[in-house]
C-alpha cells in the first residue's frame, strides 16, 4: 500500500494485484502509511503537500479493507520464531490467520513466507 500511496515503482503491480480482491489488514497498516509518508516528506521536503495528499487519499480508499486485530501473544511469538518484528509479524500472523494470500514488498516478510526466496535481493 505505502508502494502505491508514495508512487514508488512498484506500485501499479501491487495496484493490479489487489484489483478486485478483499483486502484485510490490521489497524496497525494506517499507522505504516502515516509513518511512510513521513519517512517520505522528511526526505524530500518539497514534495511533503503531495506526499501527505496522497496519505489522504489512500486513507480514504481504505474504506473497503476490512480490518481485524490481531493476538499480540501470538504475533511475539511468531516475531521470534522467524526473526521478523513485530510489526511485521502481525501481517504474517493474519495471513496466517485468515488462510489468505499476503501481498508485500518486503524482503524479509516475503523470506518468512517462502523460505527459498533470497532477503538480500
Amino acid at each position: 500500500m505505502a508502494a502505491v500511496m508514495l508512487g514508488e515503482d512498484a506500485g501499479p503491480a501491487v495496484e493490479a494485484r489487489l484489483q478486485g480482491a478483499t483486502l484485510y489488514a490490521p489497524d496497525l497498516l494506517r499507522f505504516e502509511l502515516a509513518n511512510a509518508a513521513v519517512k517520505k516528506a522528511r526526505k524530500h521536503p518539497r514534495r511533503a503537500p503531495q506526499v501527505f495528499g496522497r496519505l489522504a487519499d489512500v486513507f480514504q480508499r481504505l474504506d473497503r479493507v476490512k480490518w481485524r486485530n490481531v493476538n499480540p501473544a501470538d504475533v511475539a511469538l511468531l516475531a521470534h520464531v522467524t526473526g521478523l518484528s513485530a510489526y511485521d509479524a502481525t501481517y504474517l500472523w493474519l495471513a496466517g490467520w485468515l488462510e489468505a494470500d499476503l501481498v508485500t514488498l518486503d524482503k524479509r516478510l516475503t523470506a518468512a513466507i517462502d523460505p527459498a526466496a533470497d532477503p538480500a535481493d
